[in-house]
């Protein structure tokens, strides 16, 4: 196929505005390459999205995690970028779902691509420009296998219509296989295509399945064909960088080409970017993806795949339990490319890292009284707000963003720049004890203080990390419940020893968290809450503990420092006042 015309190849280091020094992995050629764009200035994305016939896991949040950071670099490196996720909202496990249920297959549709986009806002997924689904676009479909009948490269067959791989002289150039050694659609399909690996791009409808009209008969259209239609609707012809699991190289990416190029007669796509697979563990298969649309899925899950067919899904449930930045921090620790191992054991131990974090984000608001989340970071790499000067602890922490940055030139390697982010973290600790910010604070030094942390704000950014307080991201109402039992428990106490001090100060202390306790005939329950609850009665605690204390009512704070701790919650003491972590 042709090239894109050297005219329009935007190239970064001969131009003004973004950086040249990125370079991204290219599946199709299997090396890094320099970063050129289509169009000057502007980035177009697609990433295959999921097909809704069942609630999200966590295999559907891979990619969009990864790709909604790769626009974040792209766009604070000065490039304009418009990123696509589609959604298949037709096909043949949405027609099966929606039998079994009673439902349309429109319904079946609706309510998991509200699970989808719940579970994408709870993870910090906020940079898709656009969501096109399958059957909004069938009239883009449509002409398009029209286009590639016309192009003498796809006929129909008994109301079918199939790609025909023959007419294709470079098909299996992405996944590097020879038409020889590939299969396809076998079944009652065989009889109607001239080779096996021939693959659909419209099948005549089934008594009482959902159809559209079509010059072919009513049908629907096969999976690939949706994604090269819905690509070049919304970015083009040719457009820069096409993402998805490595598991949909082949067929899925690999057909997509053959259709978008045997139409257009150019490149369909500049960079193919492929992030690794979700696995269970070293030896276990991987989670979702290709596998759930084939027959043969049964092979892989004896292996120990996590698909849907074994009640894979209930992602709403592991954010509601781990936290949505949680997650997002353990999809990012390692390179986009390299297989991720899940557990929950895992994303707690990436959570015992973004404790690190909180505590100094606590500690910063001690010393300065001002909020880290209400910092206000620069948007653009060239933009530092930190001028190099006699200052070491400065110079380093800028030495930092610049070793940052430069791990996510070199094919956005997200691993490197976290590790870039804790060294930053470890600086700015410190800092803070080798000037004893929390005795007494030199307004000079607070200012250092100031630009290291809107440093941290401005490269997490980049990242989707510390967008909100931990309490206001899902997860913190199991730690509520947790520590409002603690609540109930002392105030019981106290009022047992007449201790009303105690017990009024938890009711009026309760207040401003907007959470009360109702004495029933069951037991005593609590109601309310909401974001900051968490954070807000645990301040609560900290002040009960030290009136306690102040008063030698030791018993009361000895019952709650032990209570705490049966929960996994431990206080600290220090200089500048007393911190929570909870394990």
């Amino acid at each position: 196929m042709p090239a894109a015309s050297p005219s329009t190849v935007f190239n970064p280091a001969t131009s003004a505005g973004p950086h040249p020094t990125l370079t991204i992995y290219n599946t199709l050629s299997k090396k890094k390459e320099p970063f050129e764009t289509v169009e000057q200035g502007k980035v177009g994305i697609y990433l295959c999205g999921p097909t809704v016939y069942g609630k999200a896991h966590i295999g559907h949040m891979v990619g969009p995690v990864l790709f909604d950071t790769i626009k974040r670099y792209l766009t604070f490196s000065g490039y304009d970028v418009q990123w696509v996720v589609n959604i298949t909202d037709v096909d043949d496990k949405l027609i099966k779902a929606a039998n079994e249920q009673g439902i349309t297959m429109a319904e079946v549709a609706d309510l998991n691509i509200q699970d989808y986009n719940d579970n994408l806002a709870a993870l910090g997924v906020t940079e898709i420009d656009d969501f096109p689904k399958a059957t909004e676009c069938m009239g883009d479909i449509i002409d398009f296998i029209e286009s590639l009948v016309k192009e003498g490269v796809a006929y129909e067959s008994q109301g079918d219509v199939y790609f025909d791989v023959a007419k294709d002289a470079d098909y299996g150039k992405l996944s590097n296989r020879t038409v020889e050694g590939m299969q396809g659609d076998g079944g009652g399909a065989a009889d109607r295509k001239r080779s096996a690996a021939d693959f659909a791009l419209w099948k005549s409808a089934k008594a009482g399945e959902p159809s559209w009209d079509s010059p072919w008969g009513k049908g629907r259209p096969g999976w690939h064909i949706e994604c090269s239609a819905m690509s070049k609707k919304l970015l083009g012809e040719t457009f820069d960088i096409h993402g998805g699991g490595l598991d949909l190289v082949f067929p899925h990416h690999e057909n997509e080409i053959a259709q978008s190029e045997s139409c257009h007669h150019k490149p369909m796509v500049k960079y193919w970017a492929h992030n690794g697979l979700l696995r269970k563990d070293a030896a276990a298969g991987k989670i979702g993806g290709k596998a759930e649309r084939e027959e043969g899925a049964a092979a892989d899950d004896a292996g120990g795949k996590m698909s849907r067919s074994k009640g894979a899904g209930g992602l709403a449930d592991l954010i509601a339990k781990q936290g949505g930045e949680r997650i997002r921090f353990f999809l990012l620790r390692t390179h986009y490319r390299s297989t991720v191992l899940f557990s929950e054991d895992a994303i707690e131990e990436a959570a015992v890292g973004l404790e690190t974090f909180y505590r100094l984000f606590k500690r910063f608001t001690r010393i300065t009284k001002a909020d880290f989340y209400a910092l206000t970071p620069p948007t653009s790499r060239g933009a530092s707000t930190i001028a190099l000067g006699d200052d070491p602890t400065l110079n380093a922490a800028e030495a930092c963003r610049d070793k940052f940055i430069a791990a996510m030139d070199d094919d956005f390697n997200t691993g490197g720049a976290i590790a870039e982010l804790f060294e930053l973290a470890r600086i700015t600790n410190k800092y803070c004890e080798d000037h004893k910010l929390e005795e007494s604070a030199d307004p000079a030094d607070v200012a250092s203080l100031e630009l290291l942390m809107t440093t941290i704000k401005e490269l997490a950014n980049i990242l989707g990390l510390f967008r909100v307080p931990p309490a206001k991201v899902g997860g913190g109402d199991e730690l509520l419940a947790k520590v409002m039992g603690v609540v109930i428990d002392l105030r019981a106490d106290a009022r047992k020893a007449k201790n009303f001090a105690v017990a009024d100060a938890i009711r009026d202390g309760l207040k401003p968290a907007g959470l009360t306790i109702e004495d029933r005939p069951s037991g005593a329950e609590w109601t309310g809450g909401g974001d900051g609850a968490t954070e807000a009665v645990m301040q609560m605690l900290i002040e009960l503990r030290a009136t306690a204390r102040n008063s030698k009512d030791f018993a009361t704070a000895d019952a709650l420092r032990d209570k705490l701790a049966a929960i996994g919650v431990t206080f600290e003491d220090r200089a500048g006042g007393t911190e929570w972590s909870a394990k």
